[in-house]
């Protein structure tokens, strides 16, 4: 019989808890879920009792839970789970207080969700083991940005595996939660149609975009110390990649899924002050306007003035050397204050050796696009004959969209609430293993050293834009340009 765990927030009265991991635990609710969850116990610096929390998220769920999900009656049985208590995070009596309420509980086990800095993690696990509430039923979910390098990376790593082992231990990255991204298994290993073409002999290239409107005013000095290359692409684009290009599993099972994934990180080519200028492309917004009104540019920013050697945009050319990827770049961008906000996935097939159509443009290309944000769907980009009365026969795009929207809207979610079920039921799948977070790192931190011994120029773009034009160039280089 599967028990039932207690989830401690540490971090609970945060942006992050209050925004996303109480909406998706109350929507885990809604759906009848959460059946394996016992109380909710949020962790927080300041005074205040369970009451008084009640009540804040209460508001805050009104504010922040999709429109028409409220319901009094799944409120009533939600809040019955929630509790309060005051734990600053080196204070060794506010950790007995804690191990005192999940005495009182009737759940074995604990699952504890460190939303606060990295920097507190180790001490966090070192407290909870000291107080006596680390048991083989306990896990620990660790969220993202996981160091700042390679060395800080093992050095977080190394203090929670002091007490958590790592089938213990769930690092989180929100964006293998989306259900587009999880489809990429069905669609590859699924469909007779598309798994025999997942190579080098029909692919021509791979795209992954994430691209922001918004800048980054409001988080401090983290993202003046980080740039876009360690905070987006350390994790999530190297995670997108990663199961795009892995091998077929042996089984659906976490263990097989990500050692086909350690498998891409360690084929990645490094890239190095050999090649790191025609690789890499950096990039920082000035003023402009989004969305019809005007923005500052990054270093008018309040906290940012001093961040000169910041870029808000990357855009890079990845290669995997093995026998199913060799040749076939992977284009990798990501930018803050782009024209518009989407993720996807772009698979460019080969052009035919020839071709029967005199017209036929160089640019109607088959691609496979899968949307990640902020629709998630899945379409198929081919050509047809134009229809008309001509003599000679003329093709246009036609794009097919193989996601059933109307059948898969009512089952739409949003990524926490995936992986908080997850790793409330304890499956490692979505998670990021110890050794897949260092290869990233040690892929990144190769990167930044090239930039540094080539003194590589932040090159300016206007907010609005898709980053700098020598992004353009990056693959034009290769005869390609970005889907847009």
């Amino acid at each position: 019989m599967s028990q039932k765990v207690d989830l401690v927030i540490f971090g609970g009265t945060g942006d992050l808890s209050t925004r996303k991991l109480l909406p998706a635990l109350y929507q885990l609710q809604r759906h009848n879920l959460a059946d394996r969850l016992d109380r909710i116990i949020a962790t927080g610096r300041g005074e205040m009792d369970s009451a008084s929390f009640i009540e804040e998220a209460r508001n805050n769920l009104q504010t922040f839970l999709p429109d028409g999900t409220w319901d009094d009656a799944q409120w009533s049985a939600f809040s019955d789970r929630l509790e309060y208590v005051k734990v600053d995070a080196d204070n060794a009596g506010d950790y007995t207080l804690l191990a005192e309420l999940l005495a009182a509980g009737s759940a074995p086990g604990a699952l504890y969700y460190l939303a606060t800095l990295p920097s507190l993690y180790g001490e966090i696990c070192r407290q909870l083991d000291a107080a006596g509430i680390v048991d083989d039923a306990s896990r620990v979910v660790l969220e993202k940005p996981l160091g700042h390098d390679l060395e800080s990376c093992q050095e977080i790593n190394e203090q929670v595996a002091q007490v958590f082992a790592e089938e213990a231990t769930f690092r989180i990255d929100h964006y293998l939660g989306k259900e587009t991204v999880q489809n990429l298994l069905a669609l590859r290993f699924g469909n007779q149609l598309f798994h025999p073409m997942w190579n080098n002999t029909f692919v021509s290239s791979v795209q992954i975009t994430v691209a922001e409107e918004i800048g980054v005013a409001g988080r401090g000095s983290y993202y003046a110390d980080t740039g876009a290359l360690r905070d987006m692409v350390q994790n999530h684009l190297l995670q997108v990649l990663s199961l795009v290009a892995m091998e077929p599993p042996a089984t659906l099972k976490a263990t097989d899924i990500r050692d086909e994934k350690m498998k891409v990180l360690r084929s990645l080519e490094p890239i190095t002050s050999a090649n790191v200028k025609a690789r890499t492309v950096r990039g920082r917004y000035a003023a402009g306007a989004v969305g019809g009104k005007a923005v500052k540019g990054f270093l008018e920013e309040d906290a940012f003035a001093d961040a000169d050697d910041t870029e808000t945009f990357v855009a890079l050319k990845a290669n995997i050397n093995n026998w199913r990827w060799a040749g076939v770049p992977f284009y990798l961008r990501t930018g803050k204050r782009l024209s518009r906000r989407y993720s996807e996935i772009v698979i460019e097939y080969r052009r035919q050796s020839f071709s029967l159509f005199a017209n036929d443009p160089q640019e109607l290309t088959n691609k496979l696009v899968i949307h990640l944000q902020p629709e998630e769907s899945i379409s198929l980009h081919t050509v047809n004959k134009k229809p008309g009365l001509t003599s000679k026969l003329k093709l246009q795009p036609v794009e097919l969209h193989l996601t059933d929207e109307s059948q898969n809207k009512g089952d739409s979610y949003d990524a926490y609430e995936r992986l908080l079920l997850d790793a409330i039921h304890g499956d490692q799948t979505l998670f990021m293993r110890r050794d897949e977070v260092e290869t990233a790192w040690r892929w990144i931190d190769s990167i930044i050293e090239a930039w540094e011994e080539n003194s590589t120029p932040i090159k300016s773009y206007n907010a609005g834009t898709m980053g700098p034009t020598a992004s353009t160039a990056l693959m034009a280089v290769d005869g390609g340009s970005w889907h847009e």
